[in-house]
């Protein structure tokens, strides 16, 4: 604004206003507009791939809790089985009048080890389904990632393109984008199925 209140634009202030106006939209009006939606897409996609690669991890950290919880079991299985073992070598060497209390023991023995068995089969499976959750989860992940690069590429080419004026490289940017968005829907059936 001068000082007598007189507002007046510098010239390429009134080319930027005219060219919005006139509805006739130039190729780097084109790549500016395209290059914004895939930035807005990629930023969907990168959240989704990112949110996905949290429950992977979270269920391959399962996976490892419940394998590490049945070796647990598993090593108070032979321990339990260790005192079975011992009982009836007390069995064999004890006078018969002990024989009884001995048989009782063992047979506490042999109970117990059948609950820690069922038991570290149980965290065994548990384990299992956790680790093929996470390897079914990983796959639209890897999808996501794939479909994040094309779309990083599709920018990329349409950056070249506002600066060198070349239309077959904008071309080239919507057939990779094409590609990402593609890779993206994908990667979204997998997920769902």
């Amino acid at each position: 604004m001068s000082e007598s209140g007189v507002h007046a634009h510098a010239p390429h202030e009134e080319a930027v206003h005219h060219a919005a106006e006139s509805g006739n939209h130039t190729l780097n009006q084109w790549v500016a507009i395209f290059t914004a939606l895939l930035a807005a897409l990629g930023a969907v996609v990168s959240y989704q791939g990112s949110h996905l690669m949290n429950e992977v991890l979270l269920f391959k950290n399962e996976a490892v809790l419940k394998k590490t919880h049945a070796s647990d079991q598993w090593n108070y299985y032979q321990a339990v089985s260790t005192k079975q073992h011992l009982m009836e070598l007390a069995g064999d060497l004890s006078p018969p009048e002990k024989q009884p209390g001995i048989a009782t023991k063992i047979a506490k023995y042999q109970e117990q080890k059948a609950q820690i068995k069922a038991k570290a089969d149980s965290l065994e499976a548990a384990s299992s389904r956790a680790d093929a959750e996470s390897e079914r989860l990983n796959r639209p992940h890897t999808g996501m990632a794939r479909s994040l690069i094309f779309l990083q590429i599709a920018i990329s080419l349409a950056s070249i393109t506002a600066l060198t004026g070349r239309r077959w490289l904008f071309g080239a940017a919507i057939l990779s984008a094409l590609a990402g968005v593609g890779l993206w829907v994908l990667a979204l059936g997998w997920v769902a199925a």
